[in-house]
């Protein structure tokens, strides 16, 4: 299946969601990331602001907030920067996400873990993003354990992949936890 396909198709399947339904498969997929090796070991975790249609993370930073030291991105030119989250400095920025604001930016090398969003996986780890690159950017100048979180149904047989293309290490969904063998 081609990029686009891929994405159609997803975000098809995301629309028929309820919001229930999102709920419980959040709650579930960070269930299964609190029981990885890689997420009690890490401390400096880079998150994401999810979108609407994402797996929803606001939950997740409140709950663990004040015991991990988390960091969401911001849009600067073609680049992801990295903010220390605070939730009462964050401002709609870049394609209507919420975004930290400040001048204190970190270097990828002090992040332990990343939690990638993304359009599809496949079981080798290959992410399909939303097609402008900035966590490929950001992704190949860390060496932090990459793990991708999703709704089972974005788990799919083959994503295309380009030489710039980063994998992940570990793929979450509701239904399963996939370690990527490199």
């Amino acid at each position: 299946m081609e990029k686009h396909e891929i994405r159609r198709k997803v975000k098809a399947m995301r629309q028929m969601l309820s919001e229930m339904e999102k709920r419980s498969a959040a709650e579930e997929v960070f269930e299964r990331l609190e029981q990885t090796a890689a997420f009690l070991m890490a401390d400096h975790i880079l998150m994401y602001h999810s979108l609407p249609d994402e797996v929803f993370t606001h939950a997740f930073l409140g709950k663990w907030g004040k015991r991990k030291h988390f960091y969401l991105p911001r849009v600067n030119g073609v680049n992801l920067e990295i903010l220390p989250y605070d939730e009462s400095h964050l401002e709609l920025g870049s394609f209507h996400i919420e975004e930290p604001t400040g001048n204190c930016t970190v270097d990828p090398s002090e992040i332990e873990m990343v939690v990638v969003p993304a359009v599809a996986y496949d079981r080798k780890g290959n992410r399909l993003g939303r097609g402008k690159g900035f966590y490929d950017r950001l992704l190949k100048h860390t060496k932090a354990t990459k793990v991708g979180i999703g709704y089972e149904f974005q788990l799919v047989d083959e994503v295309p992949t380009e030489p710039h293309d980063v994998a992940v290490d570990i793929i979450i969904t509701q239904n399963s936890t996939i370690i990527v063998k490199k």
